[in-house]
């Protein structure tokens, strides 16, 4: 097994708080369909000059010129976006994958609050965990993503790597289970063999309670259960689009084509298409070609 790589100190508190504003401002942005390096100059404008934020997002915004992707940047940026952070963006910005930037978002600006609010290594990887697990991402990727957070330390990242391909062929509770101090007292009263040094217990009690009790049953019935008694934030499932919304503006536009036919047909019909309008006229500038180079 290669050894995990380790990363350096975590960011102050502010810097959290700072991210999760970040994130929200580009949320509105989009919504209010503006231009993403207008977005990004104004959140920038809204970011305490104290943190490392704006010199972080004068980066991005450079980077997003050349590349057109956050992805890229924040990679580059890895002393001061998490593994994670740049996994969750790059994945919604994967053109074959189903993960929306909105999402993503989301999920971000509650990762940062939970940050910014003291997190445990146990309540950031369930929220993570769940984050991938709800939205059918990609469990390897993500989870060599997550070794690279200073949050978990060296027994948090073998946890991770040992199940980073073991996902979907072990049973969620029972990988949470047998790394609990439940597990332990279990053990304990029934004379089992307890697990070595090198294993040591990395949930609670109460943690590995509730994955006995969710053991092969549904994976989000033991996230579900975890957030309510953890108490850290409700993992975002994907918003579904209101197709309503379009329905009128497609209707339009097919109508549009309809009467364009129609008016052809009935040139044709009296006698021909008279082709001379289309010609261009005199002095007029030729009608702009598309570059798709």
């Amino acid at each position: 097994m290669s050894e995990a790589p380790n990363p350096g100190p975590g960011l102050e508190v502010e810097e959290y708080i700072e991210q999760r504003h970040f994130f929200e401002g580009i949320q509105h942005g989009l919504t209010d369909n503006r231009p993403m390096q207008e977005i990004l100059m104004s959140v920038r404008d809204e970011i305490l000059v104290t943190t490392n934020l704006p010199m972080a997002i004068d980066f991005m915004a450079s980077e997003l010129r050349h590349s057109g992707q956050f992805g890229p940047a924040m990679k580059r940026l890895g002393h001061y976006f998490s593994g994670f952070q740049t996994y969750i963006v790059a994945s919604a910005e994967d053109d074959h994958g189903k993960f929306d930037f909105q999402t993503g978002l989301e999920i971000l600006k509650l990762e940062a609050k939970l940050r910014a609010e003291h997190a445990t290594p146990q309540s950031l990887f369930l929220f993570q965990f769940e984050a991938i697990c709800r939205h059918r991402l990609k469990y390897d990727t993500g989870f060599a993503a997550m070794l690279l957070d200073p949050m978990y330390d060296d027994a948090w990242r073998n946890f991770l790597e040992i199940n980073r391909r073991r996902i979907g062929l072990i049973d969620i509770a029972d990988m949470i289970y047998t790394r609990s101090e439940h597990y332990i007292t279990q053990q304990i009263r029934r004379g089992g063999k307890l697990p070595g040094s090198d294993f040591p217990p990395l949930f609670g009690e109460r943690e590995g309670r509730i994955a006995l009790a969710n053991r092969k049953r549904d994976p989000m019935l033991l996230f579900s259960a975890l957030q309510r008694q953890l108490g850290y934030p409700k993992v975002p499932s994907k918003k579904k689009v209101d197709e309503s919304l379009f329905l009128i503006p497609q209707m339009m536009r097919r109508m549009e084509r309809l009467e364009a036919r129609i008016k052809l047909l009935e040139e044709e019909n009296r006698g021909g298409i008279d082709l001379t309008k289309f010609y261009q006229k005199e002095g007029m500038p030729p009608p702009p070609i598309d570059d798709f180079e």
